[in-house]
């Protein structure tokens, strides 16, 4: 389980194939602190630590991961938000993230607010995931909140401080990102679903 709240980045230095797996080695400042087989969030996926050399740390994506999330777009030199597990006792400042990726978004938008920017994103509903109007969100990790809902889109506004310590600051129209639905979102869509 995680919070939602990024720790650092890390940036992408090796991409190599499996059969259908891939295996992304990451650089990053937490490296020395890792340890094998434990979970990190990587842009929202929770992927496995599987080997540690140095500076780098290794884990391995399935073809079930690549189909669902965007990490069969990373490439080698790319930024990736990361976050360790939350201990049992810890403060939760986001909110309860699985690190189970629902769906991939689209940036549609990014407006400049003056000091913030307000992020549009689209998805497609036949996934049956719903954001609900202030309620939570996760964005390629990040724990945000929801503005502006819609039947398959939202918005988010983030403040200078996540601009600056997450890759939103590389999102543009276009973009693919990670979606990971509040879980009290999901339960209301599956009740929806089943009354329908």
């Amino acid at each position: 389980m995680f919070t939602g709240i990024i720790e650092t980045q890390g940036t992408i230095n090796e991409i190599t194939k499996d059969n259908d797996n891939i295996n992304i080695t990451i650089a990053s400042a937490i490296t020395h602190e890792l340890k094998i087989d434990q979970s990190v969030s990587h842009d929202g996926v929770c992927l496995t630590v599987v080997a540690i050399n140095g500076d780098y740390y290794t884990v391995t994506a399935i073809k079930e991961t690549l189909d669902k999330t965007n990490l069969k777009d990373w490439a080698v030199g790319g930024i990736v938000n990361l976050e360790r597990a939350m201990k049992l006792g810890d403060r939760l400042d986001g909110h309860i993230v699985q690190g189970h990726v629902d769906q991939t978004g689209v940036c549609k938008s990014v407006e400049n607010a003056n000091g913030s920017w307000y992020f549009t994103f689209g998805y497609d509903k036949a996934a049956n995931n719903i954001t609900i109007e202030k309620g939570s969100i996760t964005v390629n990790g990040v724990s945000l909140t929801v503005v502006n809902s819609k039947d398959n889109e939202f918005s988010v506004a983030i403040i200078p401080y996540t601009f600056e310590h997450t890759n939103f600051n590389a999102i543009k129209p276009g973009t693919i990102i990670n979606l990971e639905f509040d879980v009290v979102g999901k339960y209301v869509a599956r009740l929806h679903a089943l009354r329908n």
